[in-house]
């Protein structure tokens, strides 16, 4: 019962960290937040780094008129996009071997679902994949095993990073713009 406390607990420590350090440290802002959205997006790694909490609390300090919106905004699409990308070159590059690597090696159904949902939706898969936990490092890496056309690929995967990134941002920068009537 305790373990189920602990990394609800952790995360919410690590995340209140970041967010210290980039109020103390905002030249730095965009460069964290850039690592934050590349671990964010990239396969494995995802798991263990649930950086979204950090940035939409990021966001907050743009609101609070810590940070500038666009370097931030920027470095978390393009460390999004990043992520993103390397994942699909590791499924391209070592295609049926990634499936015997954690987490896809406990769950062998991962990959057969991946491929269907990229069957079902085409490159729009990559766009919808952003915006869920789960799909968001996983899609792009089953798009590089069953070779997504690479041009179609980053086409959507720069598009839902811009997205995505605002997504996170902006309800935090307004938020407190409208709460504080600034």
């Amino acid at each position: 019962m305790l373990g189920s406390h602990l990394f609800p607990d952790m995360i919410e420590q690590y995340t209140q960290i970041l967010i210290d350090f980039v109020r103390a440290n905002q030249a730095w802002g965009a460069p964290v937040v850039g690592l934050l959205a590349f671990a964010e997006s990239l396969a494995f790694f995802s798991l263990i780094v649930p950086a979204w909490a950090a940035l939409i609390g990021i966001g907050a300090l743009i609101g609070l008129g810590g940070l500038e919106f666009w370097p931030i905004w920027v470095a978390a699409a393009i460390g999004a996009a990043l992520g993103d990308w390397l994942s699909y070159w590791l499924g391209f590059t070592f295609k049926d071997k990634v499936a015997h690597v954690w987490p896809l090696s406990r769950y062998p159904d991962l990959l057969p679902r991946g491929e269907a949902f990229i069957k079902k939706f085409g490159v729009a898969a990559i766009f919808i994949g952003r915006f869920f936990g789960p799909l968001r490092a996983s899609v792009p890496l089953v798009a590089g095993i069953f070779v997504m056309p690479w041009w179609h690929f980053q086409a959507a995967n720069f598009s839902s990073a811009f997205v995505w990134a605002a997504v996170l941002l902006v309800p935090g920068t307004l938020g407190l713009k409208w709460f504080t009537g600034a």
